[in-house]
């Protein structure tokens, strides 16, 4: 089978016309299996914060570069300055390019950046975070334990925790972040720092961040509230979870499409409470998170019914097999 005839219908369900590159630039490092790959999604405006994860990570990342075809030329000129500007891209990055006029086709990007992840583990991660503490090696060490193996076993994902500046100006520029949880306990308590989009609860609070703030250190904690909105940023084996639902064009609800599915197939979710993300500030396009999301609103319910009863159905299979 040739890459073409592979690629059009492992993306068959995105919107067309389509084309995708794999390893349009390819990492020059050897990557241990037992590694996690973040894998993320980059547009033309988030070149630098692209390259701050990288600089900060130092470990395997599979990225999905969006290109239009009316600014193709420009954009792969900049990608070119970048890969070559940052040292450790191409030490440690894979790029791979989706070419289509069609803006924010996000679950379509995280599946092409996690299909060509090299190694076990994955972590779909928004590109404008910034990664504070070591979660890589502190998950590397315990494969062994028991949240490692159900890790290894694809029934878990990892969630670390995600946080953000009250004030946008505050949270600009990440060298000003804390790098251990007594200084962002503190940032908290002095109400300088909150969950993750804060004014959507349903987002971030199954969490339990007053779990996560009181918890003991090297704690593992269970979430027991899911909420169908849930969108936390989550460590898990590439292959085995289900893949994101590539209908979602936009704002609203496709991250949490992706996390529903991985829960209704009996992944359970575990908080790291010693690690944590904080959000690196920029605008938003509200005219189009506003259009978009009331669109993505009414696919959702749709989506969670369709997958609810495929669920059903196949339990029901199971249990007559």
């Amino acid at each position: 089978m040739s890459e073409d005839l592979f690629l059009s219908k492992a993306f068959s369900q995105s919107m067309h016309p389509l084309k995708v590159v794999p390893y349009y630039y390819r990492a020059s490092g050897t990557f241990e299996q037992n590694d996690i790959t973040i894998t993320t999604l980059v547009t033309f405006n988030r070149f630098k914060v692209f390259s701050e994860l990288v600089t900060y990570y130092q470990g395997p990342i599979s990225a999905t570069v969006h290109v239009k075809p009316s600014a193709t030329h420009a954009l792969l000129d900049a990608l070119h300055d970048l890969y070559a500007s940052t040292p450790a891209m191409s030490t440690y990055v894979d790029i791979h390019l989706v070419l289509t006029p069609f803006d924010r086709q996000l679950n379509t990007w995280r599946n092409a950046a996690r299909l060509f992840a090299r190694t076990e583990f994955v972590m779909m991660l928004d590109v404008d975070f910034a990664i504070c503490t070591d979660f890589r090696s502190a998950i590397r060490a315990s494969l062994d334990a028991r949240i490692g193996q159900i890790l290894k076993e694809g029934h878990a994902a990892l969630v670390v925790p995600a946080f953000e500046y009250i004030k946008q100006q505050d949270g600009l520029d990440q060298k000003y972040f804390p790098r251990d949880k007594q200084t962002l306990l503190s940032l908290v308590k002095a109400k300088k720092i909150d969950m993750f989009h804060r004014t959507w609860v349903p987002g971030h609070n199954s969490t339990d961040y007053p779990r996560f703030y009181s918890a003991a250190p090297g704690e593992v904690y269970k979430v027991t509230q899911y909420h169908p909105a849930y969108e936390p940023y989550v460590i898990f084996r590439k292959e085995g979870p289900p893949w994101c639902d590539e209908r979602f064009i936009g704002y609203g609800g496709n991250k949490a499409a992706c996390l529903y599915e991985m829960y209704l197939s009996g992944m359970s979710f575990y908080v790291l409470a010693d690690h944590f993300l904080v959000h690196q500030s920029h605008p938003y396009e509200e005219e189009a998170r506003k259009l978009e999301r009331k669109s993505n609103r009414k696919i959702y319910q749709d989506f969670k019914e369709e997958v609810c009863l495929r669920f059903v159905l196949r339990l029901i299979s199971t249990a007559h097999g």
